[in-house]
This record gives C-alpha cells, structure tokens and sequence, in this order.
C-alpha cells in the first residue's frame, strides 16, 4: 500500500478517539468531517516518531542553482511522462462549505487543531531549516519529504480522485498557509507549490486533466510543480498577461517569460498564465516540452523558494493544456492573492511573538526599553495592524469556501497585508535596532519576505 493510501486510511479516525487513543467504533458520520480528515493525516505525522528521526539535511554543495551575477540557464526538467486518461468532460468537484448563516470568523474545533498541528509541524522542522535555506536558496529534501507525509499536496484534492476534501476548505487552505508563514514563508511556498497545482486542477480541470496529472498528486512520488503568473514587467497587471497563447490545429504555442516560478529547475508541471484570443487563461505544460528554458532568478526575499524565470519559445502543447476558462483565471489570480495573504499574516505573527520578549528583555539606560512609551506603542500597533490583517483574510476566506463572490474581500485583504505587512516587517527591525539589520535575528529575513506580498502573483493557491 501506497503512503498516501496508508494516510487515508488513517484519515478514517474521529478526533474523539484519536484524543482517547482508541481506533475502533467508528460511524459513518464519524468518516466524512473534511476538515477532521486533514487534521487526523497531520496529527498522524506529528504524533509520530518522523520528526525525530528526520534531521533538517545539511545543504551540500550547490550544482544546480546558485546566487551568482550569471546564476543558471538550463533546458526545461525531462521529468515523467503524464499517461493520457479520463474523458474532455467536466472534472470531479468538491462542493461549498455549508452556510451556517452566523458571522463568525472564529474557526472550528477542527480547523483550529489543524492550524495547531501544522504549527506544531513549522516550529519543529520549518524554523529550524529557515536561515540555511535563505543562504542556499533551496528547499531541504527532508523537509520537502516531511510536507508529503503530512499531506500538503492533496489537502484541496477530492476524496474520489484520492485527495482528503469533501468539502471547498478555503478557511482550512488559510489556515495552513498562515501556520506555515509563521515559520518560514521562503520555505512555506516551496512546500506548498505542488498542491497549489493540484488545488488548481481540483477547482477547475476537465475529467481528462485530472484523470491524467492529479494521481502524481496523491501518489508516492509528487512532482515539484508550479503555478506561473507573474511576468518580469513593471506595473504587471496579471488580469494582461504579456505571454500569449496561439490556437493550432492540434493545440496551442506558447510564448513569453514567467516569473517567480517556485523550483522551476526541479518542476515538472507548470500551470501557466497566457492571453489567448484576448482573454487570459490558464495552460498546463510539461517541462520536458521542447522550447521550455529555466533561468535562475535570484531574489530579495522567498530565497528558499528557489525563484526562477520560465521561458517559454514556440512551446506546443496539445488542446488538453487548456485549463478552464477566463474566468477560472480570473479565480486563480484571487484565490492566489488569498493565499500571500494568509502567509503575511503568518509571518507578521512571527515578528510580534519575536520582538515582545525581546523589548521586554533588552535594556538600556538600566530599563528594559520596553518602558519606552514610543516603544511600546509600536509594539501595540503590530498587534492590531495583525488582528486586522487576519480578520478580513479569514472572511474573505470563508465566503470563497461557500462559493459566495469574494473579489471585495479578497482586494481589501491584499491591499491591507501588502502594506501593513510589509510596516510590520519594518517596524520589527526598528525595534531590534542595530540586532535588526544584522542575520543573528531572523527579523530581517522576515522583513524582506512581506514586501513581496505585494508584488507576487501566483504560486500558491488556497
């Protein structure tokens, strides 16, 4: 039996006899609370012994990306082949969460053990790894191996197409993102990549699509994959893609250059932004397609997520590439958008939960500074500019798990995590004085994370 079959087996456990430490007795009710299935797969691993028995790898030498004034250029990944499967019909579809018809933001008993779980999972493997893959710009394979076992892939995937959802869990793919921020956010989209992927053929692919690239989700051996949205333009607007697509007989030829791309030199499936008649869509590639080349792309921030540039020459693909519609493109950008979100929020969690003790232990003048009233204020501040940021991702959050129109919500979260993220980070430095400006103190890694909140598009995906 597959991992993944093992981890949905053991996905069948209620969280009453989970907390017992009983495995038997179960009812059919008891079988099918989405979230409590996602929940039940990380408490698996986090109450494992595989965190212990998994050290945080120490980077060998780098051969294949490097942070260097030439960086790297190299052929698209030959990677697997993607057996044709399944028919050109509309593709399995999870429902929308029930409308309780309350305003609450506050999660359920179930979502909230899955953010403490995967907490749990950032502050013992994520955080730990999070200085040496900022140096070497890459992901741990440990670590990437652990976000398999845990499920990160196959969160937003069917039940009937071997995921764990059986419900739309936009609160629940929030949650896990913020959790994941708050360890690292670098290392956060490198371990969330591939199911933003998955997610996406999830939400919008044809039977024929998932039948052909969603079981490599919800097998042993994922793909690294991405989603490419962003273009290397001033001011991109990612509703007017510069890559264009142009119909042929059989397929389409893509041409243009992505940016931001999340392990593009490992990646072995792109889902890509491209305007086709017009209209911007979303295409599947494979990477091991002629006229794909991969460019390093060294940046400020999210260096462990390993950046790259795709370039896309005369790349022809077949007609199964088209993925959804023009407005399923328009839904990714947003619920990608939701996603950076949820991120800075977490990441903005990690600067306050680091600079109040700090504030409160550092002295100057014999006084710990936090009796500066100028101080203390600023630290006030990050908490609510935070309270507010996670406040209005979590409705926009909720109204797209109930398939409610979100595009107001979703514009007022960015707008605020974009600058009051990015303040934050700031404001974290400030406060360490010069500690905030030297590598000892992760604050200013962190700080160079949230000013990309604002600039990323794609990527992720809740």
């Amino acid at each position: 039996m597959s991992s993944n079959a093992s981890t949905r087996e053991t996905l069948k456990l209620p969280w009453s006899l989970l907390r017992a430490g009983g495995r038997h007795g179960l009812s059919d009710n008891e079988t099918r609370d989405p979230i409590g299935l996602a929940v039940l797969a990380l408490n698996k691993f986090a109450s494992s012994d595989l965190i212990d028995r998994l050290g945080i790898r120490k980077a060998s030498e780098q051969t294949v990306y490097r942070v260097t004034s030439a960086g790297f250029r190299t052929a698209g990944n030959v990677g697997r082949t993607f057996a044709r499967a399944g028919k050109a019909t509309r593709g399995n579809r999870v429902p929308a969460a029930k409308n309780t018809g309350l305003f609450d933001l506050t999660p359920g008993e179930d979502e909230q053990m899955l953010a403490d779980v995967v907490g749990e999972f950032a502050e013992e493997m994520v955080r730990p790894a999070a200085s040496e893959a900022n140096e070497t710009c890459t992901a741990p394979d440990d670590l990437l191996k652990a976000s398999l076992e845990i499920g990160l892939p196959i969160l937003g995937v069917p039940e009937e197409l071997g995921g764990i959802a059986t419900e739309r869990s936009a609160v629940a793919g929030a949650l896990v993102h913020e959790a994941l921020g708050k360890g690292d956010m670098g290392l956060a989209v490198a371990l969330l990549a591939p199911g933003a992927v998955a997610t996406a053929l999830s939400l919008w692919g044809s039977d024929e699509q998932q039948s052909t690239y969603l079981s490599a989700f919800t097998g042993d051996e994922v793909p690294a994959a991405a989603l490419a949205l962003a273009e290397p333009t001033p001011l991109f607007d990612p509703t007017a893609p510069a890559t264009t697509a142009t119909a042929t007989g059989d397929g389409y030829v893509l041409n243009g250059v992505k940016s931001g791309v999340v392990r593009g030199a490992e990646a072995e499936l792109f889902v890509v932004g491209a305007e086709l008649d017009g209209k911007p869509q979303l295409f599947l590639v494979e990477s091991k397609a002629d006229g794909i080349t991969i460019e390093s792309d060294p940046s400020m921030g999210l260096r462990a997520a390993s950046l790259s540039r795709l370039v896309l020459k005369d790349v022809a693909v077949e007609k199964i590439a088209l993925l959804g519609d023009s407005d399923d493109y328009l839904d990714c950008v947003r619920f990608s958008r939701l996603a950076w979100c949820a991120l800075a929020v977490g990441t903005a969690q990690a600067v306050l939960d680091y600079v109040t003790p700090y504030v409160k232990e550092r002295e100057a003048f014999g006084e710990p500074i936090a009796h500066r009233q100028s101080v203390a204020f600023m630290v006030a501040n990050i908490a609510i500019e935070l309270q507010g940021m996670r406040l209005v991702t979590w409705k926009a959050a909720g109204r797209v798990a109930q398939g409610k129109p979100a595009e107001r919500e979703i514009a007022l979260a960015r707008r605020l995590c974009a600058e009051r993220g990015m303040q934050i980070g700031l404001d974290g430095v400030q406060l360490l004085g010069g500690h905030g400006f030297v590598k000892e103190h992760p604050v200013e890694r962190w700080y160079r994370d949230l000013r990309a909140i604002g600039l990323m598009e794609g990527a992720v995906l809740v």
